[in-house]
């Protein structure tokens, strides 16, 4: 396969909104020359969009004023007034232009259970990133190979560091605003070294674009859409508790590396012990090597320093540029990360924490054990409430909103409905029936709870029966 240097992905990316408009990059998409460097992908302009030339304004027509009298066509017959309990499509689509956001009244705050103080009592250097300066490497060491997805904010190519020949993943960023970009390189350092957290190699720049490029190590990942329907009961034990543990060396006083299980470090736990929330987890975030059963947590853009009582943004990863992107690339917005957004985001509350990644992971998780990917499949974040709603019941949800003082909007109210909670084991089928075992059930019930100070910890749900297999084995290979 062809080996493109970065330089010159980077330089052409940029050239034209119609090598944004394909697959691939028109240089891509023919044959290209032997070596090619970052620099041509990294040096390219700015995206800019076409403007549509003004026409100029024509002259009315000399025989408008002798034009016959057309009438009016009969207006349309009356419609049936609607059904409130269960609105049509149509209704359901008009009610969701109208709504607006809940209110929230005063007297009810909302702070994490676990590590809310990490970032009061650590260095503000720590966690302000807007403060950050960066020490950009060398964009010349590095080659494409191939490209291998593109995100919001963000095209992936899997590459080459050419002074050692190793594999590595090269995240080449979209113009966003120079803050996010600070965020995600701050949170990467500071998790570095973390069980099972994707490791940052380095950071580089084009010199004529200025386009970033974050440099990761290569995971050789199975598309989860692949991987997940062959997975036995034991695997999705065991990558769920990689998602939340991991075993990990220090030094001993010899200078060896000695290994030992840290009670329960987890990447999950990691992270929020670092007062880091990801904020994005889904199973296109977390790369599977099945062969070396390695995992791997990645994507670290959305993620933010948790401060109690901050107040967050509900509408992270639904950017108004992730919309435009969204529409030109493949004619409508498909995003990926709403059918793992916590109710907290869906009804507004804004001072939610690191809670949130434990709801995703009850998703992910119900998605994986139900063989139903996504499990909740909402078309926006209104339609993604009410499925939600279908499922746990609307009694749970009006205790929710009442605890945190909440008041919806009367039109996604509506939309909402009345709805009793079903019973998990309704999705049980002849299909999924070996995995989604009692204890399966009942660790998915203690994650999908509405109410995020119901939910465990990372570590609390470590120490849950499901996982009694798994520690049995890894037990094992300790002693042996």
């Amino acid at each position: 396969m062809a080996v493109r240097p970065l330089q010159h992905i980077v330089s052409t990316r940029n050239r034209i909104l119609i090598s944004y408009l394909t697959p691939f990059s028109s240089s891509l998409s023919r044959p290209s020359p032997p070596v090619t460097s970052l620099r041509h992908f990294a040096s390219r302009t700015p995206l800019s969009f076409p403007q549509r030339p003004k026409q100029p304004p024509q002259p009315p027509h000399p025989s408008h004023r002798f034009r016959p009298h057309r009438p009016k066509p009969p207006p349309p017959p009356p419609q049936p007034p609607p059904n409130r309990l269960r609105p049509s499509l149509s209704q359901s689509e008009n009610l969701a232009q109208k709504i607006g956001k809940s209110i929230r009244r005063p007297g009810a705050p909302s702070k994490a259970r676990v590590y809310a103080d990490v970032n009061v009592v650590r260095p503000k250097e720590y966690w302000d990133y807007e403060s950050l300066t960066v020490q950009w490497g060398e964009q010349d060491d590095y080659e494409v190979v191939k490209k291998v997805g593109r995100g919001k904010y963000s095209e992936v190519f899997e590459g080459v560091h050419c002074p050692n020949n190793e594999k590595c993943v090269i995240k080449i960023l979209k113009p966003v605003k120079k803050k996010k970009i600070k965020r995600e390189i701050k949170i990467l350092q500071n998790l570095c070294g973390g069980p099972n957290i994707v490791k940052l190699l380095d950071i580089v720049r084009d010199q004529q674009s200025k386009t970033p490029s974050l440099i990761f190590e290569f995971v050789n990942n199975t598309d989860f859409k692949v991987l997940y329907p062959t997975l036995s009961d034991f695997d999705i034990r065991y990558y769920i508790y990689e998602l939340l543990k991991a075993s990990f060396s220090i030094w001993s006083e010899a200078g060896k590396a000695v290994p030992v299980l840290a009670e329960s470090l987890k990447a999950l736990d990691y992270c929020h012990s670092q007062g880091i929330m990801h904020r994005d987890v889904k199973p296109h975030n977390v790369m599977i090597d099945h062969e070396q059963r390695k995992l791997r947590l990645i994507d670290w853009g959305l993620a933010e320093f948790y401060h109690p009582g901050k107040e967050y943004n509900v509408r992270v990863a639904s950017s108004p540029d992730a919309e435009i992107f969204g529409k030109l690339f493949h004619g409508c917005l498909k995003e990926a990360s709403r059918y793992f957004k916590g109710p907290e985001l869906l009804v507004d509350l804004q001072d939610y924490d690191y809670s949130l990644d434990l709801w995703s992971l009850g998703c992910m998780f119900a998605g994986m054990i139900f063989r139903k990917e996504p499990f909740f499949y909402g078309h926006d974040n209104h339609d993604q409430l009410v499925k939600i709603a279908k499922v746990l019941g609307t009694d749970e949800l009006n205790t929710y909103l009442s605890k945190y003082r909440l008041e919806l909007d009367p039109h996604l109210s509506i939309l909402v409905g009345r709805h009793g909670r079903k019973p998990w084991t309704k999705f049980i089928n002849a299909d999924n029936q070996p995995i989604a075992v009692p204890e399966a059930i009942d660790f998915l019930d203690k994650l999908l709870r509405y109410d995020h100070q119901e939910r465990p910890t990372a570590k609390e749900a470590m120490a849950h029966p499901y996982f009694y297999p798994v520690r049995n084995a890894e037990s094992s290979r300790i002693r042996v």
